[in-house]
């Protein structure tokens, strides 16, 4: 590191868990962050300012008004851009001296294996149930840890799926692909902090993953009300029969 990271870094360094060390290997880390939207933005903006030295936007979407009451990476002369496009411009005020690549599709089959394979960390910040599946089953095949997470209406909830652990399930273990039917914010509304609440707790358990730093969320599922403002962690249990991980 020069003299500027270690300025810009100082105060992540200071903490024993991390040191120079760990800040090196932040900087050498890649993360995949699928969704430039509530969930990705503080996600991938605290991910930007910690250091983490290649972030990975995928985004096939463009950037609307109605977006900005709680997508902090678009602005209004965004509107109409990529997102994923407009991610990178705004991470690269954050910190310049990281590398963010944009990709203004959908990833599906080989492509998306292949940025899973690239990744050490995945973070799913999609807003519905067949991107999930999709994610969860190429970090499963790859065996790449992920960070997946949702926020609707006043709730959240937020899980980490590991399959380098033995006892992790996987995401499927949680829900079954066909039983749930997605729900979007255009249709129940959400309130713009609660986005910002579970993407920033994404971020932090992405830089434990690449810290190797204390108790992630494996085998839990953190769920939080924001009405009520509580708190709840249920545990989870991989499932033998589950068509995804079982076979290992």
């Amino acid at each position: 590191m020069n003299d500027d990271q270690l300025l810009r870094y100082s105060r992540q360094i200071m903490l024993p868990q991390v040191d120079i060390a760990g800040q090196e290997k932040l900087l050498s880390a890649r993360a995949l962050i699928i969704g430039a939207g509530g969930l990705g933005s503080p996600a991938a903006m605290y991910l930007a300012a910690a250091g983490v030295g290649h972030l990975v936007i995928v985004d096939h979407d463009v950037v609307e008004l109605s977006n900005l009451q709680r997508q902090l990476l678009h602005h209004d002369t965004d509107i109409g851009q990529n997102k994923a496009d407009s991610a990178q411009q705004t991470l690269a005020m954050i910190n310049p001296g990281i590398r963010v690549t944009p990709i203004a599709e959908k990833l599906h089959d080989q492509l998306l294996d292949e940025e899973v394979k690239l990744a050490g960390v995945v973070l799913d910040c999609s807003d519905n149930f067949a991107t999930r599946f999709a994610i969860n089953s190429a970090c499963v095949r790859l065996r790449t840890p992920l960070i997946t997470a949702a926020a609707i209406r006043m709730e959240g909830q937020l899980s980490v799926f590991d399959l380098g652990d033995k006892k992790s399930p996987c995401y499927n273990c949680l829900y079954k692909e066909g039983e749930e039917e997605d729900e979007a914010c255009s249709d129940t509304g959400v309130l713009a902090p609660i986005t910002g609440i579970i993407g920033s707790l994404q971020a932090m358990e992405a830089l434990k993953v690449i810290l190797s730093l204390g108790q992630t969320l494996v085998g839990r599922l953190l769920v939080f009300d924001g009405l009520s403002h509580e708190w709840r962690t249920l545990k989870l249990k991989r499932d033998p029969d589950c068509q995804v991980c079982s076979q290992r």
